[in-house]
């Protein structure tokens, strides 16, 4: 792996985003074309899909976020010299060799190899093929704006693999796979878990709940859960699974008011028994594994708890470790809540759709971690490489 310097590295983004807006006509009738092809079915996917001028704006944004950055490659995080007279020095490194694999939306192609490349590291894409001309044009954007600045397309690569090809490569690259991010539902992480040689780092489940604590101020808690319902429902981000604690004053009133305000939004809801009790109109969840999925859907679930510990024990053993929400006027008891809830980003009074590099601060992300090795949550630049550690002596030897 050759290290690129800064100049060289960003005289490459500058160029991709001038491409990126002069091929902008060519990009959008490309992803027409997709678009037609997929025609009607998974709402969530299509609306991932689509790539009109606003896309195209945000593409190029995120190019320029990421050239604007510190390069992330080569920063010393310790240094020390011992007494022996070694010095030592930990320094940050690329990965090396990352693939990613993901479904349906363009803007990946742009943000996972922008991030890579800046991190110096070479990039695989598996995109799906609902993008796939989306995805061909974009790459022949980075493969010109590689070209300009003298150096090689296969910094960034676009695979066209079927599903057993996919499988073969994950078994047998043909060069060694250092990070491979399989952005996604169950399926797709469990596929490449299955047949991956290299490390895998797990991202895109989400499953999010939230809590409304008896000490909630209730307003706030209608207007949290109805942004982070419906903002944007194919978020990995977006709530799933409402828990109302049943010693909320006026507790029946409260979930009828929940009911009212969802239908209005066109949110179908599903309740537990207790709260089919007082909603009895709604479908009840048809098995236990609801508690496990994550809709991507104008479908939320209301059920009901009685107290915080249940709350987190209930949220700790269903949701998809993403990101979760108390609605809570008490201090003491939101910081129980986002001590003991094992989620990537835990919320005090604020919607799960701010878990996001863009919204967090970090900038663009390849993804959003629900690992704990090497890095949860929204993985950016700096969470694009590793360590080295660079030691000099002067013919030290080990006694």
């Amino acid at each position: 792996m050759i290290l690129l310097d800064t100049d060289k590295k960003n005289n490459v983004l500058k160029s991709m985003m001038k491409i990126l807006d002069k091929k902008r006509e060519q990009i959008i009738t490309e992803n027409k074309k997709d678009l037609e092809a997929f025609g009607e079915g998974d709402q969530a996917m299509y609306d991932r899909l689509v790539c009109d001028d606003k896309k195209v704006d945000g593409m190029i944004n995120s190019v320029k976020e990421v050239m604007e950055q510190d390069d992330p490659v080569g920063q010393t995080i310790e240094h020390r010299k011992l007494d022996t007279g070694l010095d030592i020095t930990n320094k940050t490194a690329p990965f090396g060799n990352i693939m990613i694999i993901y479904e349906s939306r363009p803007d990946v192609t742009i943000e996972a190899a922008v991030l890579a490349f800046k991190a110096n590291n070479k990039i695989f894409l598996k995109g799906g093929k609902e993008a796939i001309n989306s995805n061909k044009i974009l790459v022949e954007c980075w493969h010109e704006a590689l070209k300009e600045n003298d150096l090689s397309s296969d910094w960034i690569e676009l695979l066209h693999l079927s599903r057993p090809e996919t499988q073969e490569f994950l078994k047998n690259p043909p060069v060694q796979l250092d990070l491979i991010v399989p952005r996604g539902g169950e399926r797709l992480i469990g596929f490449v878990k299955e047949h991956a040689t290299g490390a895998v780092l797990v991202s895109g489940r989400g499953n999010n709940f939230l809590y409304v604590s008896k000490n909630a101020d209730f307003e706030t808690a209608k207007k949290v859960m109805l942004n982070a319902k419906i903002d944007k429902i194919s978020g990995c981000n977006a709530l799933d699974k409402v828990l109302v604690d049943v010693n909320l004053p006026d507790y029946e009133a409260k979930l009828k008011e929940l009911q009212e305000m969802f239908k209005e939004n066109e949110v179908n809801i599903l309740v537990d028994e207790e709260v089919k009790k007082v909603l009895s109109e709604e479908d009840e969840i048809p098995s236990e594994s609801t508690w496990y999925e994550e809709f991507l859907a104008m479908k939320i679930v209301i059920g009901s708890i009685d107290g915080l510990d249940a709350a987190i024990e209930k949220i700790n053993k269903y949701s998809g470790g993403h990101s979760a929400s108390i609605i809570t006027k008490d201090k003491d008891e939101a910081i129980k809540f986002m001590e003991q809830v094992d989620s990537a980003a835990v919320y005090h009074n604020a919607s799960t759709r701010f878990t996001d590099g863009g919204q967090m601060g970090v900038g663009a992300e390849l993804a959003i971690s629900t690992d704990k090795l090497h890095h949860r949550g929204p993985l950016g630049l700096k969470q694009l490489t590793t360590n080295k550690y660079y030691v000099l002596g002067d013919g030290h030897i080990r006694a």
